[in-house]
């Protein structure tokens, strides 16, 4: 009876558990697919190691850790757990204290429960995400050409996810954070945009920046110089990114940086046997089905105000040079990695299906 109850409560928790001894690259995938953003380390006999949260796969990525590395390098060892008898009302006051959302319940080292701050809805905590007080600029002047020939027709910004058109989703997320102050930069298919806006109930601000020619994905950014005062966050119209954006914040004021780049680790395998060749011609060796991770660009970023004094007066830049020109002068630019499940790209069609997917997921 013992071994079957043992044997349900693995398979019931299996999506958060992991072998120690698997490397971070694949607990990385599967703290990306539960949802839950943390994983428990098990050794052979299933007792738990630690725990690992996706601060802890943050970090290893800040300090270069080869995804390849056993998990146990970067699990935490000293976390928070109770036994089977536990007092709820201490369960709840870690939830209400601490910035913890989880907390394992164990039998000796053994997993027999995890309690989620999910489950404590009715009890007065604090708010997961902090309410912020920045300006978001939505970046909605292109022609989206990626989506030709939809866009022919609508411009990018109001290609329909479910029922809402993508730039009410993302502003959405935005709202859903406290804040209420946003800039649309326009260029391609103006009027539509903003007679979209004109008839929709709203409770946010909305300010217009039109183009009078394309000035790529960062000139008109120019236009905000001396009227924010405050760091703000910038967002391509295709791309939604579930993630705290105050922690993101934090992290941009926390490391001094003019400009934070929300970046997504993406993993690859070339389904192919890779060859490596020297002395002309001469294979060296061939690696079978490869596997390579990448920390791209979102289309996110965090800008201080200060940066606006690197983009010329109507003059076309995309943000990758700001970023360059930032970089050529000596001005920190920083990296806040996201999981791959975060973020979602309408922009080309292959991925238009999936993101309605994956939105249904983040609900």
């Amino acid at each position: 009876m013992k071994n079957k109850l043992e044997q349900e409560t693995r398979k019931k928790f299996s999506a958060f558990t992991i072998h120690c001894q698997k490397t971070i690259r694949e607990a990385f995938k599967k703290q990306s697919l539960n949802k839950e953003d943390f994983v428990i380390a098990v050794d052979d006999d299933e007792r738990v190691v630690g725990v690992v949260t996706d601060g802890d796969f943050r970090r290893a990525i800040w300090n270069s850790v080869p995804l390849e590395k056993s998990l146990e390098t970067i699990t935490n060892k000293n976390f928070t757990y109770f036994e089977e008898d536990y007092d709820p009302n201490k369960v709840k006051e870690i939830f209400a204290t601490t910035g913890i959302r989880q907390i394992p319940i164990l039998c000796g080292r053994m997993l027999v429960d995890i309690i989620f701050k999910s489950q404590f809805k009715a009890v007065e905590v604090k708010p997961s995400k902090k309410k912020l007080d920045v300006p978001v600029v939505i970046m909605a002047g292109g022609a989206g050409t990626r989506l030709d020939p939809f866009t022919r027709i609508l411009p990018k910004p109001l290609i329909p996810i479910g029922e809402k058109p993508v730039i009410e989703v993302i502003i959405d997320k935005f709202v859903e954070q406290g804040i209420t102050d946003f800039y649309i930069s326009l260029n391609h298919k103006a009027k539509l945009i903003k007679a979209f806006f004109e008839e929709a109930d709203r409770e946010y601000k909305i300010t217009y920046i039109e183009e009078e020619k394309p000035l790529g994905t960062a000139g008109s950014l120019k236009y905000l110089e001396g009227k924010v005062r405050s760091e703000f966050i910038v967002s391509n119209c295709d791309i939604i990114i579930e993630e705290d954006y105050a922690k993101i914040l934090e992290f941009h004021k926390k490391g001094g940086y003019w400009l934070t780049l929300v970046g997504s680790m993406q993993h690859h395998v070339i389904p192919y046997g890779v060859c490596r060749i020297e002395n002309g011609g001469e294979l060296r060796e061939i690696k079978e089905k490869p596997e390579y991770d990448f920390l791209v660009n979102t289309g996110m970023y965090v800008i201080d105000p200060k940066a606006l004094s690197f983009i010329g007066e109507k003059k076309k830049i995309d943000i990758i040079e700001l970023i360059d020109t930032l970089k050529e002068n000596k001005k920190p630019v920083g990296v806040y990695p996201i999981p791959e499940r975060a973020w979602v790209d309408i922009g080309q069609w292959e991925e238009y299906k999936k993101s309605i997917e994956v939105l249904r997921i983040f609900k």
